[in-house]
């Protein structure tokens, strides 16, 4: 019987997450009377404000070029995600919100460690891959990791005021190949890679999404902290790791500051709201 290990590391999958951005459309939107303004405002955070009070949706006001205004929504299935997009689409501020990007994802905690030691441990009793033995064993040790790991499966969104997002992908090139590298060394690697994201615990939190067969990129990440300067300081230490310095291909640059939707009016008459989270 072969030694080699499975390829494929188990993963565990959570809730289902949507970022939508927008340009927000000033100049139409400066034509309306104050009155009329804050109706439109009012039917948008009254539509809004019970998923934000149980974080499963957030607002964040955009810098740069990129669009205006992101959301971000964690819901239980994509069915769910959907019906958040239709909600926006029944208020009259819809009118005014031109999409610019979207992208679409599930919480995701790739199992290296335990796929290693498991695969080891049944290849050295002799159980063949995906026989029934092998499948039974699989399938306890998904539902110990999952039963443990559910607080990070199902999280609220953090009441960070600024938000990172980003995509990213593994080469799959002639040259550097992730997928092509055996299990053990792809454990290796991920081990260190996330060493370094630990040693920022407690001053950002990273939120790691699967997107493969869902969006152009292989994984979304958001990172969430009171002040956006960590992003800097963990992006670019984690670029010297192998695996991302080898093997990572990153895609554009989301950021955000968190606007509750209590003042979601000051920021649609050109303000950006103080406090981070409405109370």
């Amino acid at each position: 019987m072969s030694t080699e290990l499975p390829a494929v590391p188990l993963t565990l999958e959570g809730l289902s997450v949507l970022h939508q951005m927008f340009r927000f459309r000033w100049p139409d939107w400066r034509k309306l009377d104050a009155g009329r303004r804050l109706e439109i405002a009012s039917e948008a955070v009254a539509a809004l404000t019970p998923d934000e009070e149980v974080r499963r949706t957030a607002v964040y006001s955009m810098l740069g070029h990129k669009g205006d205004l992101m959301l971000v929504h964690f819901r239980d299935s994509f069915d769910e995600l959907n019906a958040a997009e239709l909600q926006l689409n029944r208020t009259a501020l819809q009118e005014y919100l031109e999409p610019t990007h979207s992208y679409l994802s599930v919480i995701e905690l790739g199992l290296y460690d335990s796929s290693v030691k498991l695969f080891r441990q049944l290849t050295e009793r002799g159980v063949a891959p995906l026989s029934e033995e092998w499948n039974r064993e699989v399938q306890e040790t998904m539902e110990r990791q999952r039963q443990a790991m559910y607080p990070r499966l199902y999280p609220k969104i953090p009441d960070s005021r600024y938000l990172c997002f980003y995509p990213m992908d593994r080469k799959r090139g002639e040259e550097k190949n992730w997928y092509t590298l055996p299990i053990e060394e792809r454990q290796r690697q991920m081990e260190e890679h996330g060493m370094v994201g630990r040693r920022y615990a407690g001053k950002v939190q990273q939120i790691i999404t699967g997107s493969i067969g869902f969006d152009d990129w292989e994984w979304g990440v958001d990172l969430f902290a009171p002040e956006p300067l960590v992003f800097k300081k963990l992006i670019y230490e984690m670029r010297f790791d192998q695996v991302s310095a080898e093997y990572a291909a990153f895609g554009r640059f989301f950021v955000g500051v968190r606007v509750p939707l209590a003042k979601l009016g000051e920021w649609l008459e050109g303000k950006l709201p103080k406090a981070a989270i409405s109370t």
